[in-house]
């Protein structure tokens, strides 16, 4: 099924592209023009009803393939940034196969969180601030640290930014 994989692939890639949509352009314009020339048949409207019923048909699957694929590609890299990096939770690896209320209830629990996390923010920006300078409190659990005992960075996790 290899096959299937690089041609479903191809294909989506070159769906997507403008000069592709112009040929799509192009061929109902034609259609449209030929019309009276074969007196809008019936033969010439089931010539359109048909090529673009085929063409849709099958696309639902090979674009329906390609997004699977993505899809399961990128939680795969996000599964493994969780599990390289320290501190993550890493129970949330698999939230895809969770079931719909068990993520409805995390939904809950973190927009309690950022509700509780804004409030502070909006606390925090009320209070007058003193002329004293005050210890600012670190927005990483490593920013205080000195860099030899800093958390891996993202290629020692196998991974690069460039």
């Amino acid at each position: 099924m290899d096959w299937f994989r690089i041609a479903a692939a191809k294909v989506a890639r070159l769906s997507g592209h403008p000069a592709v949509f112009l040929l799509a352009c192009l061929s109902i314009v034609i259609w449209g023009v030929t019309g009276p020339i074969f007196g809008y048949s019936d033969t010439w409207q089931l010539l359109i009803n048909t090529s673009t019923t085929i063409v849709t048909f099958l696309m639902v699957f090979l674009i329906q393939n390609s997004q699977t694929r993505d899809s399961d590609a990128m939680h795969l890299k996000i599964d493994e940034l969780l599990r390289a990096l320290k501190g993550a939770r890493t129970d949330f690896c698999d939230l895809e196969d969770r079931s719909d209320q068990e993520i409805k209830e995390l939904q809950a629990r973190y927009a309690g969180l950022a509700e509780a996390a804004k409030q502070e923010v909006e606390t925090r920006a009320a209070k007058p601030r003193s002329a004293e300078p005050q210890e600012a409190r670190p927005l990483r659990a490593d920013a205080g640290q000195t860099p030899e005992k800093k958390q891996p960075a993202f290629e020692d996790a196998g991974c690069s930014l460039l």
